[in-house]
């Protein structure tokens, strides 16, 4: 069952339930009336109704999937039959009452305010008639009249609350489902402006972003109607007035752009109202096709990080409506910035590993087969003269281009997707350093503490590759004999220590995977896989003396 159809079915339960009881409190008053036939006859009706009721109560719960609910047009005839079979008009106030709640959750407050003015009416006219209060006690007539609206009104209201309270965690459910990071940035935004266009009746809606690491303007536009994939448009932070506008702080609405326009807005830090409203440039303008226009900025570490645009509504746009844009802006800004810091991270992944993958092919095999080139070209001159030397020569490339070919066929391995489970970890590391040992002049002690690891297959996928990429630069850059790998797990972290007695780093010192950051320093693959687990890295470095890496993962 979704969100919304839960809370839907919460009114319709607080409905079901309070009739009863309303009509419990209604006949309690009936039969504190003096006894006569009219009052014999009005409680043996209040008692089959709350029969009626209760029996009601269960049916529903029984068929609440079927969302089956007792029309409201029943209790409305129920009451109407019981306003003039009361002989007082005390006991009606209480299935009123119920009526005003009930049509403020299905039908809402503009609906049920004519109808509560209508019922009061009839109630102190009833009232009159039965001579209850005198025709010419005027003020008494008017304050009864005025009391019993305002009963109802306030109930009605009441009502009207916890239906939009219900649609606005309907709509929040639904945005917040469109904001999925495991399906990318370009399809949550896809779906959001979407869901924005639908909503505002739009023709079509846009998210300009201003990412200050790159120095661009990112803008993404959905049309209403079409479900392509979008593909953001670049452009330089120099256009930032121009689709951002000059105060950011400003949350507008353009009903007309032609000569002095027609629009409003006002100022979100304290709600004042703008007189000079901000305008999109002219050539903007054309640009987009902007006949009217709704606008707000939403926030990133609380500074502005752009705006969400709605084009061209196909009504005009009212203040409630930018209002509303404003609270959905506020609340989308967390879903949004951890989207965007997602494909940071990710985007920086991935340039680290290609900058891994370009030095390690640098350094190692381009480096021999420029080595192999001069050799060859070396022999070419010698096989006349000295042809056994040269056919000596020619079998140690050969080794070599073997080498170097089994090297590569282990780098492209290493580069396919790896699929750890907790069960697989210890054997695959185990398994790894066997093979380190073998192809490498540099000691490896591997430690494990326990032997059954509890941890989500993501985490072990994640360390395993840390744990090998740790091993794999120790190699080739550290220039160390001896190497220590430790593994542990208790009910709350999981720590992998890697232990070396190589040159360090260029640094020395004890640092987190944070404070390396700022200083742009430390290894950046292993830093940003340690925190998509949610690790922290430790690093210690003692330049000559070697390194130690330290990342603890917390489970649970």
């Amino acid at each position: 069952m979704s969100p919304h159809q839960n809370d839907r079915s919460h009114f319709e339960r607080q409905i079901v339930v309070a009739r009863p009881i309303l009509i419990l409190l209604a006949l309690l008053a009936a039969l504190e009336q003096p006894p006569s036939r009219e009052a014999h006859r009005s409680a043996s009706f209040l008692i089959a109704y709350l029969i009626v009721a209760l029996i009601v109560t269960q049916i529903e719960r029984l068929l609440r999937r079927r969302s089956w609910h007792l029309p409201l047009v029943c209790d409305l005839l129920a009451l109407g039959f019981f306003m003039f079979t009361s002989p007082s008009t005390v006991p009606v106030w209480f299935p009123y009452m119920f009526i005003c709640y009930a049509a403020g959750i299905r039908w809402g407050f503009d609906l049920t305010l004519p109808l509560a003015g209508v019922l009061s009416l009839i109630l102190v006219f009833l009232t009159a008639v039965k001579g209850e209060i005198h025709w010419m006690r005027v003020v008494s007539w008017l304050g009864l009249t005025m009391g019993t609206f305002a009963g109802g009104a306030g109930l009605a209201f009441l009502g009207d609350r916890n239906r939009r309270f219900s649609s606005q965690i309907e709509f929040f459910s639904r945005i917040n489902a469109t904001m999925q990071v495991d399906q990318g940035l370009a399809e949550s935004l896809r779906l959001f402006l979407q869901e924005m266009a639908v909503t505002f009746d739009a023709e079509e809606a846009l998210l300009l972003y201003r990412d200050s690491d790159l120095e661009r303007i990112f803008l993404w536009r959905m049309k209403a109607g079409e479900s392509e994939r979008l593909v953001p448009e670049s452009m330089p932070l120099s256009r930032t007035d121009g689709f951002l506008l000059d105060d950011m702080d400003a949350a507008i609405c353009w009903n007309s752009l032609v000569g002095p326009g027609s629009g409003f807005g006002w100022d979100r830090r304290d709600g004042r109202s703008i007189k000079n409203l901000p305008r999109l440039p002219g050539p903007v303008q054309q640009e987009l096709k902007v006949r009217s226009l709704l606008t707000v900025a939403f926030d990133q570490g609380g500074q502005s990080a752009g705006r969400i645009f709605l084009l061209n509504g196909r009504k005009p746009f009212q203040k409630q409506d930018l209002a509303w844009l404003e609270d959905i802006a506020q609340h989308i800004g967390p879903a949004l910035e951890n989207t965007f810091l997602l494909r940071h991270l990710r985007a920086r992944a991935i340039e680290a590993e290609r900058s891994r993958i370009a030095r390690d092919l640098h350094d190692g095999i381009l480096q021999t087969l420029l080595s192999i080139e001069i050799q060859l070209d070396v022999l070419r001159r010698r096989v006349p003269a000295t042809p056994e030397q040269a056919s000596h020569a020619l079998a140690n490339l050969q080794q070599t281009v073997k080498n170097e070919a089994a090297e590569l066929r282990q780098t492209v391995t290493d580069l396919r997707p790896l699929r750890v489970q907790s069960a697989d970890l210890v054997d695959l590391m185990r398994g790894f350093a066997e093979r380190y040992r073998n192809e490498s002049t540099v000691a490896l002690d591997l430690l494990i503490d326990s032997t059954q690891l509890r941890a989500p297959d993501r985490v072990c996928r994640e360390v395993f590759q840390i744990y090998r990429e740790a091993l794999n630069n120790i190699k080739k850059h550290a220039k160390a004999s001896h190497v220590v790998v430790k593994l542990s797990q208790d009910d709350s972290r999981l720590v992998l220590v890697v232990d070396d007695n190589g040159e360090g780093f260029s640094f020395a010192g004890r640092f987190t995977g944070d404070e390396l950051d700022r200083l742009r320093l430390g290894p950046i693959s292993i830093k940003e896989r340690s925190r998509t687990v949610g690790g922290i890295l430790t690093v210690e470095s003692n330049p000559g003396h070697g390194a130690r890496l330290t990342i603890e993962v917390p489970l649970g």
